[in-house]
């Protein structure tokens, strides 16, 4: 059977070739437990994952004690955002977070919610953005946590991350930064953010799947955390179970090719991102782009189109492996949060397509997408009482 052209990207990446070869002496000559204290082979597989470590932290601009290596970022997320609320519910229990996050961030939240904890969820601008003076007024003296995402998975948009940590550092609030989408497209630097928690995982940047981090600052003050899980005190204490050996030395090299192709791969997948878009709102009408025109991911297009039914046309793009919003939220039939607090209405939200191009996306693949999805449009409409 011949394969769709991938552009969901977003939802995952293909391992790199590097990064496997990286791997692969963690599955054989350096297969030992990195907390086996006691012998050579515990020893190697320690100094590899410490060494992972330095290089992920170099990456984002922490230091490497300020990294603790989880299963991905939803784990990260459930950490930083629990572990801070919990650790800090003496001093108060509200948290303040925003309604284009991923599920990872909203679902942990009302979570606390259920608690007895209180959430302020705030609205964004048609764009998908916030403002930093909503975070001030959302501030009140019983909020301990504020967690924004740096991209956002679904259309792209960037959040002022560094001006509402800004706000956040004035009133003495704990800021949480979900940056899987971010890490190894832009640059990110926890220092120049400004931000006391950051999320990130490997299998978004043609890393392995099973392996994300957290930073935690650990300087001006020390920043702590209740643990999630109980059972040996790995990771500083804060995240009990076995280290995935070769999953955190894959990570950071991973991150380590992404960085170093930053530069020039970024304006590639502009050129291509702007080259589908325009084929696409040249041959059709009532396409709808969704996300900042500016500020936004250089891989990612979000565009609804009017009068087509959403299901219809994903599953008539056979040619095409694209998505209608994100992965996690695949199975559910609700319409895209992300698109209905932008203001979509339901069919708009229904109706869209997030295409997320990657460091394989050729020219060709672009064509070949543009004119599949003209193509199955016009059918649609063609077929549609909606037209």
């Amino acid at each position: 059977m011949k394969m769709p052209i991938y552009l969901d990207y977003n939802a995952t990446t293909p391992v790199d070739p590097r990064v496997v070869e990286a791997m692969l002496p963690c599955f054989g000559e350096h297969f030992g437990n990195a907390a086996s204290r006691t012998h050579a082979y515990g020893w190697a597989a320690a100094k590899l994952v410490e060494d992972a470590r330095e290089r992920l932290a170099a990456g984002i601009g922490a230091q490497p004690e300020e990294l603790v290596f989880t299963s991905g970022a939803t784990e990260a997320n459930n950490l930083a955002i629990k572990g801070a609320v919990w650790s800090l519910a003496g001093k108060g229990r509200h948290i303040v977070t925003c309604a284009t996050e991923h599920k990872a961030v909203l679902d942990p939240c009302r979570r606390l919610g259920d608690e007895g904890f209180s959430l302020t969820v705030l609205p964004v601008d048609g764009y998908g953005r916030l403002d930093a003076d909503q975070i001030r007024v959302a501030i009140t003296t019983d909020t301990t946590l504020v967690s924004v995402m740096l991209a956002n998975n679904e259309i792209g948009t960037l959040q002022p991350v560094r001006e509402i940590a800004a706000v956040c550092r004035e009133r003495g609030v704990v800021v949480h930064c979900d940056a899987t989408q971010a890490v190894g497209k832009i640059p990110v630097s926890v220092e120049d953010l400004g931000i006391d928690l950051l999320s990130f995982s490997a299998h978004k940047i043609y890393g392995p799947k099973g392996v994300g981090a957290l930073y935690i600052r650990r300087r001006r003050p020390r920043l702590s955390l209740t643990p999630l899980l109980d059972g040996g005190g790995h990771e500083q204490g804060l995240r009990s179970g076995t280290v995935n050996v070769p999953g955190v030395v894959g990570f950071a090299r991973a991150l380590e090719l992404c960085l170093e192709a930053i530069p020039g791969e970024a304006e590639r997948l502009t050129r291509l991102r702007e080259n589908l878009r325009g084929r696409l709102v040249a041959s059709l009408d009532r396409v709808i782009e969704n996300g900042h025109p500016i500020e936004r991911l250089p891989n990612t297009l979000n565009l609804s189109f009017g009068g087509v039914d959403g299901a219809a046309l994903l599953v008539g793009l056979r040619e095409v492996a694209v998505s209608s919003g994100s992965a996690c939220t695949s199975a559910d039939p609700k319409p895209s949060h992300v698109l209905q607090a932008l203001g979509r209405t339901r069919q708009l939200a229904d109706a869209a397509l997030r295409f997320s191009l990657g460091r394989p996306t050729t020219e060709a693949e672009i064509e070949a997408a543009g004119e599949a999805v003209v193509r199955e449009v016009t059918r649609l409409r063609g077929a549609s009482p909606l037209r």
